[in-house]
């Protein structure tokens, strides 16, 4: 039995959670809080196995109480955070913070009841998910040094034809492994760059724009018809499959954003990514799965090894939750399985120069 605190200033939200949970066998709300303070308290006295914790309420908000939670007992934290920019942007610190996951807030009880089934997954999940604290956040790159290591990058190429591509998926635990990767990429890396994370639409264009300020390539969210340049790393938007096609010219390729149906309940997945790939670029491609619950990226990477491609997973000690990464492990699938600390070395010595 998994049990759970739930910690929001509503006593609706907190009545539609309890609700919520209480359906499922193997979930237990062991106590309700009504702020930050009262959160650390019964974090502190009862030790449920999962909390989940809004981002705004009084006397200690949600990013407060989370520092305070990993600082005195490390708990598994899924954060409940709105739709909205500053509910994106602090989910995002929460996340880097050492929170394992997240779930918007939904507008109303209708729903509520939808995402029912998806918080019993997330809790559970959480319940077994690896907490780790980040210490210390990556130094923001200068202008300066980026413009310097983008000359380098293109060295004379044309940048809208990148002869490399590096495919990123990710999922719970994702963030916090992407912070401890994409910033650690070299300026002169030699390929373009996708990650598909599994988020809402608004999420990922701030992660976007987190990533970019600590790294020394680019990085924005993809867009229609966006050329997969050398050097530049696009993330895939929430709400779409990001599809890969050959350009025109036949030497690069563009991305395409596909609201079709979702593959594994998610939208981007890893996979759709991954099929359209692999015959373009083949050899010349890298796969990395990091992080995440479930299985999106396996079938993916098996498809891209078949074409030649190099795949790097995330290892289990490293990672938040090591689902993804083992689905791909059990295909026998990966070249190589290391912590999260070594994979942007690994990538770098594939392709730079």
């Amino acid at each position: 039995m998994v049990s759970v605190l739930i910690a929001d200033d509503s006593v609706f939200m907190r009545h539609m959670l309890r609700r919520a949970l209480g359906r499922h066998p193997d979930i237990q709300v062991v106590a309700e809080a009504r702020d930050g303070l009262e959160a650390i308290e019964k974090n502190r006295g009862l030790k449920p196995d999962v909390v989940i914790l809004d981002v705004e309420m009084p006397r200690v908000d949600g990013l407060k109480a989370l520092k305070a939670m990993m600082e005195e007992r490390p708990v598994p934290v899924v954060m409940f955070s709105s739709l909205t920019h500053k509910g994106a942007q602090v989910t995002l610190e929460a996340l880097s913070l050492g929170a394992v996951d997240f779930l918007p807030k939904p507008a109303s009880a209708f729903d509520m009841e939808k995402v029912g089934e998806e918080l019993c997954g997330k809790v559970l999940a959480a319940a077994s998910a690896k907490v780790r604290v980040r210490r210390e956040p990556p130094v923001p790159v200068s202008r300066a040094q980026r413009a310097s290591k983008q000359a380098v990058t293109t060295g004379g190429k044309d940048s809208g034809e990148a002869e490399s591509l590096v495919v990123i998926g990710s999922s719970a635990g994702g963030p916090q492994a992407l912070e401890e990767l994409v910033p650690y990429l070299p300026g002169e890396l030699d390929a373009g760059v996708v990650i598909c994370q599994h988020m809402p639409a608004g999420f990922t264009a701030s992660m976007a724009r987190r990533l970019d300020q600590s790294c020394a390539l680019p990085v924005r969210e993809a867009a229609d018809g966006d050329v997969i340049r050398a050097g530049e790393v696009l993330v895939a938007p929430g709400g779409y499959h990001l599809r890969i096609l050959r350009d025109e010219s036949g030497k690069g390729a563009r991305v395409l954003m596909d609201k079709g149906p979702p593959v594994h309940g998610v939208r981007p997945a890893v996979d759709v990514t991954l099929e359209d790939a692999a015959p373009i670029f083949g050899q010349r491609l890298m796969v990395v799965i990091l992080s995440g619950m479930g299985s999106d990226g396996a079938r993916g990477a098996r498809k891209a090894k078949e074409y030649g491609a190099r795949v790097v997973v995330q290892d289990e000690s490293t990672s938040v939750v090591w689902g993804m990464p083992r689905a791909c492990y059990e295909l026998g699938v990966p070249d190589k399985v290391l912590p999260i600390g070594q994979i942007a070395g690994e990538i770098a010595g594939w392709r730079v120069g």
